[in-house]
């Protein structure tokens, strides 16, 4: 149970009512980090929009290997549920989930790509504290996909830390999503992050 209990559907105003229908057509059911951040309509309504638009605003990095970096910052900061939810992602994409397993070896799995390998190599550098990217790493990251490439991967492994550690302050854990029913749901129905 997570430090501040969420807003049950019962309890929420209208938007947020209408978030989680939103949020439960999209995902199965309702993410509890929503529910907790309900606490805080005007935060929650912000989170949002903001994860909304950070989402349609990728473009020139393909999505399975930002969700991979994503991913890689959840289970270096040990956030559970990121964790459960990016496995789900990861599924849902058609990526071999059995893998993430053995992301510490990604360096020398013959099953990451190179762009991946950079990917993950990133998220690691951006992760660690104090932060250790290199003039090199950044370089070869711009050769590999541009200026926009390295700003959108910059930005989702920022703001993954930045959820990663909000839900682990907050004690929000896995709800399922990688291995529960949730991780059955169409194809179509999970179409990127949003939460």
């Amino acid at each position: 149970m997570p430090r501040i209990p969420g807003v049950a559907t019962k309890d929420a105003g209208p938007l947020i009512r209408a978030c989680y229908w939103f949020a439960r057509r999209r995902f199965g059911v309702v993410p509890e980090p929503f529910t907790v951040l309900a606490r805080h309509r005007k935060l929650f309504m912000a989170a949002a929009r903001h994860e909304l638009a950070a989402e349609k605003a990728n473009e020139a990095v393909p999505k399975p290997i930002l969700e991979l970096a994503v991913f890689r910052v959840a289970q270096r900061l040990g956030c559970s549920w990121c964790v459960d939810f990016g496995t789900m992602l990861q599924k849902h994409a058609g990526l071999d989930i059995e893998r993430l397993r053995h992301i510490d070896d990604y360096r020398t799995s013959p099953t990451y790509t190179d762009q991946e390998r950079l990917a993950v190599a990133y998220a690691d550098a951006m992760t660690t504290t104090p932060v250790s990217v290199t003039d090199e790493q950044v370089a070869r990251l711009r050769e590999e996909f541009g200026d926009e490439g390295v700003l959108e991967l910059t930005y989702q492994i920022g703001l993954e830390n930045m959820r990663a550690r909000m839900y682990s302050s907050l004690d929000i854990r896995d709800q399922g999503f990688g291995s529960g029913d949730a991780c059955r749901l169409p194809e179509a129905e999970i179409t990127g992050r949003g939460a």
